[in-house]
């Protein structure tokens, strides 16, 4: 049985699965994380290399991966009502890659806590110092698409430096977690025949 087998048993509720498809989505979001994270520790950059920006990017490597993590575990405490990630409270300490990857792995168990139960989605959430009210279903959209705009700066930044960023694209992470897979080829079908298992 596979990791997201397993995963996914753990998501029912009474004989029914609460919210499945958000999953791939968000346990897309934080492997690309994840992953980038990891990227960018192996290439043992200089403290120089990561302060350095790209056009219309957030700021350097180091910079814009602790915003995106941060932002993730803000939007997710948010959305959970919860004390927990305290480090996602919007204040700027010395990240590294050790401990962005801690946090974004803390980040990704409480996303499958708050995925495994009901969300309210009309759910208001006062934001931005009590000066706004906002749903609760525009942090899940907002989380997503917050990570992958930052992530593809961080790739320019990369690219920029004669390096390929790695495939962090949800394609990849369904090999990576045999989401998807070859047919042998008297299997393989049109499109519009595949019914989903």
């Amino acid at each position: 049985m596979t990791l997201y087998r397993l995963e996914l048993e753990a998501l029912y509720r009474d004989g029914v699965i609460v919210n499945e498809v958000l999953l791939d989505a968000i346990r897309h979001n934080s492997w690309a994380s994840g992953q980038l994270v990891r990227f960018c520790r192996d290439q043992n950059f200089t403290a120089e290399q990561l302060k350095v920006t790209g056009v219309g990017t957030f700021g350097g490597i180091l910079e814009t991966l602790h915003h995106i993590i941060t932002c993730d575990g803000s939007y997710l405490r948010r959305l959970a009502d919860s004390t927990l990630l305290p480090w996602a409270d919007g204040s700027k300490p010395e990240a590294d890659f050790d401990k962005l990857e801690r946090s974004n792995e803390e980040a990704r168990l409480l996303w499958e806590d708050v995925l495994s139960q009901p969300i309210d989605t009309e759910r208001i959430i006062v934001v931005d110092d009590g000066t706004r009210a906002c749903r609760a279903g525009i942090f899940i959209a907002q989380a997503l698409n917050h990570a992958n705009h930052h992530r593809e700066q961080v790739c320019a930044i990369l690219t920029g430096f004669g390096i390929e960023p790695p495939d962090i694209q949800a394609w990849e992470y369904a090999w990576h977690t045999a989401r998807i897979w070859d047919l042998p080829p008297a299997e393989t079908t049109s499109p519009a025949t595949v019914a989903s298992e």
